[in-house]
């Protein structure tokens, strides 16, 4: 077998793998049902795989590139909070058009395990939380601001798959409490200035994109130039 068949008989077994899984979300799979798929006997998959873990990684290690592949053809939000909401919105999106791989990816928990995949969301996500950070927007650590978002975000979107139905205004709802948390422009928040920023990034579309980014970063420079 050649390195090229090789290869492709390998990204042939995952998409089998895929598909069986996006066909019967949250179910079991045969080995020998992806083996008959693409015509091969059990020992090329595992040859290939290992187990049917090692399979498994390979399909949840798919869905993260597709996952990350529609992340990377959005338009990027300037703002990083702004961003933040744009991919909680993402987030939600491809779980619920892909409920078979999101429950591998996020809903198959192993204590002490987490698929390595895993880490490149992550990474992307704190890179932001970083970011407002720099901007003194946060209440909260670039990394528990970024670890809350995670886990909210999750646990919306499993909630929605497991009751098959999208529910928007939770998702929403949440988000925003979550960036109210982080940020601490919540109710109770006694910092108009701060508040008024966030207020601007949550609703891009009362100013329109361009203004609201000048204004984002007026006030980010005139909370700042208040710290000193």
């Amino acid at each position: 077998m050649t390195e090229t068949a090789g290869s492709d008989t390998r990204e042939r077994l995952i998409a089998a793998a895929a598909d069986l899984i996006a066909a019967s979300p949250g179910e079991d799979f045969s080995l020998r049902a992806v083996c008959d798929a693409v015509g091969v006997k059990m020992p090329t998959l595992y040859h290939f795989f290992g187990s049917k873990q090692g399979l498994v990684d390979a399909v949840i290690e798919h869905g993260f590139d597709l996952y990350l592949g529609e992340k990377a053809a959005m338009e990027p939000a300037r703002d990083p909070l702004q961003a933040i909401r744009s991919g909680w919105d993402a987030h939600v999106a491809f779980g619920l058009a892909n409920p078979g791989f999101y429950t591998l990816m996020y809903g198959k928990v192993s204590p002490g395990r987490s698929p390595e995949a895993q880490s490149r969301p992550s990474e992307i996500l704190l890179g932001l939380t970083a970011r407002a950070a720099e901007q003194n927007r946060l209440v909260v650590s670039p990394e528990q601001a970024a670890a809350h978002i995670l886990v909210a975000n999750i646990g919306v979107t499993l909630r929605q798959i497991v009751l098959a139905a999208p529910d928007p205004e939770l998702s929403a709802a949440v988000r925003e409490g979550v960036v109210a948390a982080i940020t601490g422009t919540g109710e109770q928040s006694d910092d108009p200035l701060a508040a008024t920023l966030e207020i601007a990034a949550a609703h891009p579309d009362v100013l329109g994109s361009t203004e609201t980014q000048l204004l984002i970063e007026w006030l980010t420079a005139l909370s700042a130039h208040r710290e000193l």
